[in-house]
């Protein structure tokens, strides 16, 4: 087990800070700095085989690995990183009791790397890498990746505030001029049915679309535990990764990090187009024993064409669950709900009723075909669009004011603190109170 630490003053890495800095001067400037030759060709020196590293081993990770190896038997999962060695050795076990894909995993020892600079050492081995840590570090190791030129499967969302949004803007644009693949983790775009409905929706056939309401209703993702329950020594940067769900910073809160999905949906519905503004609600109904981000939100959006989209979202346990989609159109509507995936034109109904593959297993399936075939898939400007409709929600909520599009664009609020050490002070700011807390 390697234990990744910050490389030495003589060649120091660049902080979080440095990243966003470069990525908001270049967004002001509107221009890249400099230009980058074309490589579709991923394999190793000498070989065909597709190196894969994963970083951030958890469920959702683990998970990326095994689609990803399953998707071309030309992978190889050479390297793993994550913030906790326990981790790598738990993913290692899952993985490699899969009989299919067991003898594509050659992972050893020294590329198992552990610690907060573990990203960086995955990325240099490998052809194609699987970004699953825990958002608030994603724009940080998606600039490393794109930066060392490697094909990209990154988990949603993207970032957990507007500085760090802006610097993974930049990533995309030259991931772009890279030729690099980038495939986001909003699975539901590779859904089969959803796709059909869509599909459906974007080409008219329910007319104009004036509204859409979607739900990500469900229970509590990761309780947070009581304080009494931390071991003594732990440091409270390793309480928060450990902890990550509940912390706005690492995140998001559930309206960015979970019902960013619904919120790609309402997207979707407007052909990926921005909204104008949003307001919102939201709070903290059930007492946690720590941690900052709220168990409800419900966004109101705006286009400039004076048609809405609205967000219900809510993790608390005992209520009702719900993840569906109403698109309301100007000749008939949309459906996503526990009856199908169905549209409604006057009296014609549509069901879908077509094949349902695994739509994590098609993500990865279709992110490796495209590097075969030269042609790199890139979901950069969509998973922005929808990653930012949700922090400008969550910021809408947090305030209770009316927030722009520009205005969480280019919010001045760093969330994510600077991390070279577990023993750094992290500030947290406390539960937002809305009409009190301050848009920055």
């Amino acid at each position: 087990m390697t234990e990744a630490f910050p490389v030495s003053e003589s060649n120091p890495s660049p902080s979080r800070r440095d990243f966003l800095k470069a990525g908001t001067a270049a967004g002001v400037a509107g221009t890249l700095l400099g230009t980058f030759a074309a490589n579709n060709q991923v394999y190793a020196a000498g070989d065909d085989v597709i190196r894969v590293g994963l970083i951030g081993c958890g469920g959702r990770g683990t998970g990326a690995a095994n689609q990803a190896l399953n998707a071309d038997p030309k992978t190889r999962l050479v390297a793993m990183g994550d913030a906790f060695a326990e981790q790598i050795e738990s993913s290692l076990r899952s993985l490699k009791s899969q009989k299919k894909i067991a003898e594509q995993i050659v992972v050893d020892d020294d590329h198992k790397f552990s610690g907060l600079e573990a990203y960086r050492h995955v990325i240099d081995a490998s052809d194609v890498v699987l970004l699953a840590s825990p958002p608030g570090f994603r724009p940080e190791h998606l600039a490393y990746a794109v930066e060392k030129g490697k094909h990209i499967f990154t988990e949603k969302p993207m970032a957990t505030d507007g500085p760090g949004i802006r610097s993974v803007i930049e990533s995309v644009k030259k991931a772009k001029e890279k030729n690099l693949a980038m495939v986001a983790g909003f699975c539901w775009r590779y859904d089969l049915a959803r796709r059909a409905l869509f599909e459906k929706v974007l080409a008219g056939e329910i007319g104009d679309v004036l509204c859409t309401y979607a739900t990500y209703l469900t229970g509590v993702v990761k309780p947070m535990p009581a304080a009494s329950s931390r071991p003594a020594g732990m440091t409270d940067l390793e309480w928060m990764v450990r902890n990550w769900y509940n912390f706005a910073w690492l995140s998001g809160d559930g309206l960015v990090e979970q019902a960013v999905h619904a919120v790609d949906w309402i997207g979707w519905s407007k052909q990926d187009k921005p909204p104008v503004s949003c307001t919102a609600v939201g709070g903290r109904q059930i007492p946690s024993p720590g941690g900052n981000i709220f168990d409800h939100i419900e966004v109101n959006y705006l286009w400039e064409d004076n048609t809405r989209g609205f967000i219900a979202q809510r993790q608390i346990n005992g209520c009702d669950s719900d993840n569906s989609c109403f698109i309301l159109g100007s000749k008939g509507r949309g459906e996503i709900s526990r009856r199908g995936v169905k549209t409604f034109v006057g009296n014609e109904e549509w069901k879908y009723r077509g094949p349902t593959p695994n739509m994590y297993q098609v993500e990865h399936d279709e992110l490796f075909k495209s590097i075969q075939d030269g042609k790199p898939i890139n979901n950069g400007d969509r998973m922005v669009n929808s990653t930012l409709m949700a922090i400008m929600g969550r910021m809408a909520a947090y305030t209770g004011k009316e927030i722009t599009w520009d205005m969480a664009l280019n919010s001045k609020e760093i969330l994510v603190p600077e991390t070279p050490n577990w023993d750094v002070k992290v500030n947290v700011p406390p539960l937002a109170l809305p009409g009190t807390t301050k848009f920055e």
